[in-house]
């Protein structure tokens, strides 16, 4: 490659999480590439600021800009999330878990779960608590870091993050300009496009022109380069997931902060909560097709369990992707790209899948457009397979009569999931590609948790003695039992991470426990 063909300059447009995360990686990843990072965003267009739940490559991410990740913990008032708990999906009472981390042992070379239908069929009441530590600490209100020895059941734990997304946005900022990149206080007045499809430059509000060799779209919704300027599209899926409103509004704490999200289905939607260490987020996702407004905003009020701290705060928006996230010399990231409801909390990880697709194909500056046909692409698997695995928690629900849920159980649905869906029915087996977010576990876990039972058990299940593997699962549970009984609460962990006084850091990754470092 020529060196005048090398990339010498990127303006980021737009700050918030998308922005900021995108200038924390670019800033890391070129250091002292002799690249220009240039972010621009106004201090007048407030950011959505909601997207404050996570899975658990945040932190991945956070390594690979070379975060502290105690001090994230501490400055973005951060808890962690051992698991979703989804309340009233499927009737009124009814409730299930969507844990991190493993469920059981392979038996034989089989998945666990395989057994587990087994069991079922003969009788026995085990509950995935007995065999998974993220349920089980997470219904203890506990928490532990992965065992260094790998062994189960503490070497099966996985964890994410629960954090203010404002402050987030201001800690990656920091680490950002402490890495070079430039910051200006300034709004886009206008695009420069040649040919439909090339930025030459950014007319900026204080009379400033703004050139650089790639731009990158982080102005959430309104997608002021990918969609004003240049003319994407977008590809609309509010047919299969209608919900285009949500209410957000903080509240108190409570004593004890819990180690998980709450996803509690409603009338026209659902409700979220989302606990940090110093407040409690909370919102309700509805359609606009069943309730309005102020009922929405009466429901999600009625529906907290602690004192409000501010008044709601309403979005719109509309589930699905933009056509082309990468047009000429300019890439969607985060909301510009598209957005999905937030019920399995992929905001913020869509952001960090969109950076590292735009590391894997990180062009010159011809821009083959082999490089952005294969990045559109991705995009589009990705979206699609994280709304089907969304359609997974509406469609087999059993609450008839109530209007959304009747509409949501009678939608045809994508042939993707329907496929998905029918062989796990049949037979419990999970079809899932390789670099898909969600992997079999996760789709078993929502699809036993909505009371899809399999037709006929894995044969392959049959060939190990039950009685042997009955007394393997009676293990399974006393070592369980002892795990959580000697585990130390979430808060108890928190705490010592937030004491100032604390000069020990976990290893959050694999073979985590305390270290000097």
């Amino acid at each position: 490659m020529n060196k005048d063909d090398k990339i010498q300059s990127i303006a980021i447009i737009g700050g918030g999480t998308s922005g900021w995360s995108t200038a924390a990686l670019l800033g890391a990843i070129l250091k002292d590439s002799g690249v220009k990072i240039t972010l621009i965003e106004s201090s007048d267009i407030p950011t959505i600021g909601v997207g404050e739940a996570t899975i658990p490559p945040i932190f991945e991410f956070l390594r690979n800009i070379g975060a502290d990740e105690v001090e994230f913990i501490r400055q973005c008032q951060a808890t962690f999330k051992l698991a979703i708990l989804f309340k009233n999906w499927v009737r009124q009472g009814q409730q299930y878990w969507h844990p991190f981390g493993n469920l059981g042992i392979t038996i034989n070379q089989r998945p666990f779960h395989h057994y587990w239908w087994k069991n079922k069929t003969h009788g026995h009441d085990e509950n995935f608590a007995d065999f998974c530590p993220a349920i089980a600490l997470a219904e203890d209100n506990k928490f532990a870091f992965p065992s260094p020895d790998g062994n189960w059941p503490g070497g099966a734990v996985a964890y994410a993050m629960h954090f203010d997304a404002g402050l987030v946005a201001k800690f990656l900022r920091d680490h950002s300009q402490k890495a070079g990149v430039i910051h200006h206080d300034a709004k886009v007045e206008r695009s420069k496009v040649r040919d439909g499809e090339w930025i030459d430059g950014l007319i900026l509000n204080n009379g400033d022109e703004l050139t650089a060799d790639l731009y990158i779209d982080c102005t959430g919704f309104r997608g002021l380069l990918i969609e004003e300027a240049l003319q994407s599209g977008y590809v609309d899926w509010s047919n299969w997931l209608p919900c285009d409103r949500a209410v957000a509004v903080q509240s108190e704490p409570h004593e004890t902060r819990t180690p998980y999200t709450i996803a509690t289905a409603k009338e026209a939607g659902w409700q979220w909560r989302i606990p940090l260490q110093n407040r409690i987020g909370n919102g309700y996702v509805y359609s606009s097709t069943f309730t309005d407004d102020d009922r929405a905003a009466q429901s999600l009020l009625d529906g907290l369990d602690s004192p409000k701290l501010a008044e709601p705060r309403f979005l719109k928006f509309t589930a699905g992707y933009r056509k082309s996230g990468w047009i000429g010399n300019c890439i969607a990231i985060g909301l510009s790209a598209g957005f999905l409801e937030p019920l399995e909390s992929t905001s913020i990880h869509l952001i960090h899948t969109g950076l590292n697709r735009l590391l894997d194909y990180f062009p010159d500056k011809n821009f083959d457009p082999a490089l952005r046909r294969a990045y559109n692409a991705e995009i589009e698997a990705e979206y699609s397979h994280i709304r089907d695995f969304l359609l997974l928690h509406y469609y087999p629900n059993q609450r008839h009569g109530e209007p959304f849920w009747d509409a949501m159980r009678h939608n045809k649905l994508p042939d993707s999931l329907a496929h998905k869906m029918e062989l796990f029915a049949q037979s419990g087996r999970i079809s899932s590609r390789r670099k898909e977010l969600f992997s079999d576990m996760s789709w078993f876990y929502v699809a036993a948790g909505m009371e899809i039972t399999p037709k006929y058990i894995d044969p392959l299940a049959d060939i190990a003695p039950f009685d042997e593997v009955c007394n393997i699962m009676g293990q399974m549970k006393g070592a369980m039992a002892a795990y959580r009984h000697a585990a130390p609460t979430h808060d108890a962990i928190l705490n010592m991470l937030i004491d100032p006084n604390e000069k020990r850091r976990p290893n959050f990754g694999v073979g985590a426990g305390w270290s000097g470092r």
